[in-house]
């Protein structure tokens, strides 16, 4: 299953979201998570950590570690991030040493609900960023972790470790690990008839009869 990234990175996230459709799943699909720093596709395996308010966060225990650092320290190289921060309260929970240490690691990337700091960092160095919205403000005092490789929730989805993602400019598709080779396998034969359907109208037939006959009857 190590080339489930890289099938992924073949098609995009409309066929993804298209084929779970087909397949009758619920949806899981995250809309609004914008591209920041690149405009790179990015796909892989979901390693995840949770913040809340610093002030509903229990009494810390042992050396302290700094959000994020422990999912780095998890993934393997290809593999997403995808954090959690859903307070309301602007504090990042993404930044600039955050976005090196990942880059270096070969993480493919990082996808929050909630605020990035430090943009322009990852811009610099080429690293994916999806986010809801950017910001300024630390973490400290603010926000804090209290999971990693839990359960989060994405745009409304529930994401578990180890399951999958996919994330381009049209939005963020997560596929739960058991159910991925059967959404790749119907992904893959959309994206096929829709490379046949723009074939066909560089042949110049009636953009009417390829949509009237293919795409109306796409999913079924």
């Amino acid at each position: 299953m190590n080339n489930i990234p890289q099938r992924l990175l073949r098609i995009d996230c409309c066929a993804v979201s298209d084929a779970m459709d087909k397949l009758g799943f619920q949806d899981r699909v995250a809309s609004g998570l914008e591209q920041r720093a690149t405009t790179q596709r990015i796909a892989g395996r979901v390693v995840t950590y949770r913040l809340v308010a610093a002030a509903d966060a229990p009494p810390a225990t042992g050396a302290p570690r700094h959000l994020g650092t422990t999912a780095i320290e998890l993934a393997s190289p290809g593999d997403v991030i995808v954090v959690e921060q859903r307070t309301g309260i602007d504090a990042g929970s993404w930044g600039g040493i955050l976005t090196l240490g990942a880059k270096v690691k070969g993480i493919a990337g990082v996808v929050a609900e909630g605020p990035v700091r430090d943009i322009d960092e990852a811009r610099a160095c080429g690293f994916p960023v999806y986010c809801r919205s950017l910001t300024a403000r630390t973490a400290r005092g603010r926000v804090a972790e209290v999971e990693v490789n839990g359960v989060v929730t994405i745009g409304g989805v529930r994401v578990r470790a180890g399951d999958y993602v996919i994330a381009d400019a049209s939005g963020v598709a997560f596929i739960p690990a058991v159910d991925v080779l059967r959404v790749l396998d119907a992904a893959e034969g959309i994206a096929s008839r829709e490379a046949a359907m723009a074939k066909d109208l560089l042949a110049h037939q009636p953009i009417t009869q390829v949509m009237g006959t293919d795409y109306e009857h796409m999913l079924r």
